[in-house]
This record gives C-alpha cells, sequence and structure tokens, in this order.
C-alpha cells in the first residue's frame, strides 16, 4: 500500500517510550480521490512513530466496494522497508518489479522487502465485495537497509490456546515460529477472543508491543480499547492480557519488537536516514517513470501498468529530524 497523502509529513523516528501503556488513536487518511477507501493509520504518528521495527499500521474496513473502487493503487516505490499485507476479508492482486504476481488472501501472509529498492501495485480483486485488513511496514535496520528485494508467503496455522485462536505470521508466539526471515526480532499475529473470556500473551520481555484492535470492545492489560486503537506496552512486559467484552468475540493484531534504537527519515513511501537520500530515492523514481524503468535499481516496470503514482513535491526545506 501507498501512502497516497498530497503532502507527506517528513518524520524522524525513534522508539523513545512515554509510559508502560497507553493509547493511540488512528487519523483517517484516503487513498486517492473523492470515491477513494479510507483506512485509519496510527502508526506514524508525533506520539510515537515505531514500536519495535514496526514503523506504519494502516488499519481499513469492512468496506463495502462491490459497487466502488476499492483499492485502486498503482505502481508506487519503496526503499529500506518491508510490506506486511495481512487480510481478513476480500483479495489484493500484487505485482511488483521484482516479477512477483501474487494474490493476498485472508489469513495469508505476503511479506515485499523493498531493500534497495522496489515498485509494486495493489488493487482489489473483482470478485471482492468486502475488504478488510492491514498493511504494515516494517523499517530495516543500518545494517540491512540495502538488501536485495524480495517477496515472501506464508500461510499460519491457526492454533488454539485455552480457547483462543491464534495466527502466528512472524515471529514467535503460543509456542508458535513463523519461518518467514526477518532482520530484527519481531513478532505479529492475529489473535481471536471469544466473548467474556481472556487472552494471557506470554510476551518476550525485551520487545515493546503494540495490540490493536480490530473487532470488539477489549480491555488490554486494564486499559479499555474500541477497533482501531492501538494499545501500546513499553519492553519490561511479561503478560499482555486482552479481555473481551461478553457480547461479541473480538479480534486484535499483536505487533512487537526489540526498539530498533535507530532514527530514520520516512518520507512518502521512502525510508532513509538524511536529506540527501530521500531527494535521490525520489529523484530515481521520477527518472523511472519517464524511462519506463530501464536498468534503475526499482527494476523494471510489469507491463500490465497503465500508470504509476507521481512523488508529491519535497517541502521547501530540508528534512530534519523531530523530537
Amino acid at each position: 500500500m501507498s501512502n497516497l497523502e498530497a503532502s507527506p509529513q517528513e518524520l524522524s523516528c525513534d522508539s523513545r517510550p512515554d509510559r508502560v501503556v497507553h493509547v493511540l488513536e488512528a487519523r483517517e487518511v484516503p487513498l486517492g480521490g473523492p470515491r477513494a477507501m479510507t483506512v485509519r493509520r496510527t502508526l506514524p504518528q508525533r506520539a510515537r512513530s515505531l514500536i519495535g521495527a514496526w514503523c506504519f499500521v494502516d488499519h481499513y474496513g469492512p468496506d463495502d466496494v462491490a459497487a466502488g473502487v476499492g483499492m485502486r493503487v498503482p505502481g508506487h516505490p519503496h526503499t529500506g522497508l518491508q510490506t506486511v499485507s495481512w487480510l481478513f476479508n476480500g483479495e489484493i492482486e500484487h505485482r511488483d518489479t521484482n516479477g512477483t504476481h501474487a494474490v493476498v488472501r485472508p489469513g495469508e501472509l505476503n511479506v515485499m522487502t523493498a531493500g534497495t529498492g522496489i515498485a509494486h501495485s495493489e488493487f482489489s480483486t473483482p470478485d471482492t465485495s468486502v475488504l478488510h485488513g492491514v498493511q504494515l511496514w516494517i523499517a530495516l535496520p543500518a545494517e540491512h537497509r540495502f538488501t536485495d528485494p524480495a517477496f515472501h508467503h506464508y500461510v499460519p496455522p491457526t492454533v488454539v490456546h485455552d480457547g483462543v485462536r491464534a495466527a502466528v505470521f512472524l515471529g514467535s508466539l503460543f509456542g508458535q515460529t513463523s519461518p518467514v526471515e526477518m532482520f530484527s526480532p519481531l513478532v505479529g499475529a492475529e489473535i481471536i477472543v471469544p466473548a467474556g473470556s481472556t487472552a494471557r500473551l506470554d510476551v518476550d520481555i525485551t520487545f515493546e508491543h503494540g495490540v490493536l484492535v480490530d473487532t470488539g470492545a477489549v480491555t488490554v492489560s486494564g486499559v479499555a480499547a474500541t477497533p482501531g486503537q492501538l494499545i501500546y506496552h513499553e519492553p519490561g512486559v511479561e503478560t499482555i492480557t486482552v479481555h473481551a467484552s461478553t457480547d461479541v468475540e473480538a479480534r486484535v493484531l499483536i505487533l512487537g519488537g526489540e526498539p530498533l534504537n535507530e532514527r530514520i527519515i520516512m518520507w512518502w513511501n521512502l525510508i532513509g536516514r538524511s536529506h540527501e537520500e530521500i531527494v535521490q530515492f525520489r529523484t530515481e523514481w521520477e527518472q523511472a517513470r519517464r524511462d519506463n524503468a530501464p536498468a534503475t535499481h526499482y527494476g523494471a516496470f510489469p507491463a500490465e501498468w497503465e500508470s504509476t503514482l507521481p512523488a508529491p513535491e519535497l517541502p521547501n526545506t530540508r528534512l530534519q529530524p523531530r523530537e
């Protein structure tokens, strides 16, 4: 998924916690024109930019897209990150400049590693009537940020633990470990808690965690939360509890990782370490669009692409770290 804001904020991101547990509210961001679908974005924001290496959380749906445009995101670039696609309903067709053509389906993980640079497109399929899911980004640490582009697909098993259903798509939880290789210690899982029940998650004490509420009213580690909110836990927590209200089951995502302890600049769909890098990445993307990407580090554009997204204009001032 692309950040389609016309004037994207430049964010210098670090992982300094504020307090043990607190609520991060989402802001609504339209993906395109007036009829485009809207996502709820909880990362990045001024209160917190990173949870481990997780640097971007878009939550959308359930949206009735049968009569609308659904998700229509033409080719756009990424650098220095990994995209993580996870759906609850619907299907999304993915194409990228590394030659991958895949369909994202509910309960199936798709991870695209941008590394040195890649471009991809995302379109909900014609058969999709309801679209519901998340798009997540992971910042690559400095030593791996120029790794080769790649794509990984994984279907995690659903396990039941004390009545709680879980699908662990990254890292380890509930005795399950994802085989998908990451570049920093992380965890990502979908948790479904029956109505009136409590999930107890024994988590890595060195990680910071976020619990994204998808459906149901829940209490997360004593904090009441509703769909769209992200509940942050700083490192040092051994157990996270998620209690579902008595009337309906709850679904949450748990996202966690070791604090990245690096400052990154994230502008539009690009991650770099300096103003000059972002300018370079943007210039190379516009050059690729003009030349249809022959022999650029973004790769060759798929023949099926009818259009690509232009990069927004850079601000008039240098991109500077924000405290």
